[in-house]
C-alpha cells in the first residue's frame, strides 16, 4: 500500500461557497465571513445519512454534525432574534430540563428537519440585521436582569468566532465518519 493510498480523501469546497472579497467594506466583510462559515458547516455535513451525521464524536461527547447544525440554530436565534431584535421565542432545542437538548439526538431527528430549521433562522437573522448598523445595539438582552446591550458589529464577529470553533469540530466529526478532509 502506497503513502498516498493510505492518505484520506480530500474534500474539495463546494462552488457557492466563497471567501469575502479582500477589499470589501466593514459590512459587507462581517457579513461574507459569516457567510462562508455558515457554508462550510453545511458542507461538512453534504453527502451523509442522517445515522452519519448522528454519530457522535467519541464517549461521553454527544457531540456530532447534526448536533452541531442544531446547537448553530439556537445560536442564530439567540443572538440575532433575542438579543438583536428583541424577539424572545423561547429556544428550538435547549430547555432548562435538557439545557443540552441541541445535542441529545434521536432516531426520529432528520437531515432535512434540522437543516430547515437552520435555514429558517439563518433567514430570520440576515432580515433582523438588514434592520440595523454595525454601531446600533440590540433592543434584547442575552440574560434576564442584565443591563448588557450589543452591538450589531459585536454579534456579527462573535458569530463569525462562533461557527470557526465548531467548523473545527465538524472537521474532525468529517474525518472520522469517511475520511474526507478539506479546509
Amino acid at each position: 500500500m502506497t503513502a498516498e493510498s493510505q492518505a484520506p480523501a480530500e474534500d474539495h469546497a463546494p462552488a457557492d461557497r466563497h471567501s469575502p472579497d479582500l477589499t470589501a467594506g466593514e459590512r459587507a466583510m462581517l457579513e461574507g465571513w459569516l457567510e462562508y462559515h455558515r457554508r462550510t458547516l453545511a458542507w461538512k455535513c453534504e453527502d451523509l445519512t442522517d445515522e452519519q451525521l448522528r454519530t457522535a464524536s467519541v464517549p461521553p461527547s454527544d457531540l456530532s454534525l447534526m448536533g452541531l447544525v442544531r446547537h448553530m440554530s439556537d445560536v442564530e436565534r439567540s443572538w440575532f432574534r433575542k438579543v438583536l431584535a428583541g424577539d424572545d421565542q423561547g429556544w428550538i432545542y435547549w430547555s432548562d430540563e435538557d439545557p443540552d437538548g441541541d445535542l441529545h439526538l434521536t432516531e426520529a431527528d432528520t437531515w432535512k428537519g434540522a437543516y430547515a430549521v437552520w435555514q429558517a433562522e439563518i433567514e430570520t437573522a440576515r432580515t433582523n440585521a438588514a434592520r440595523f448598523e454595525l454601531d446600533d445595539l440590540g433592543l434584547g438582552k442575552r440574560r434576564p436582569h442584565s443591563e448588557e446591550r450589543y452591538s450589531l458589529r459585536w454579534i456579527y464577529t462573535h458569530m463569525i468566532e462562533e461557527y470557526a470553533r465548531h467548523n473545527g469540530h465538524a472537521d474532525l466529526l468529517r474525518e472520522r465518519i469517511d475520511g474526507r478532509t478539506g479546509e
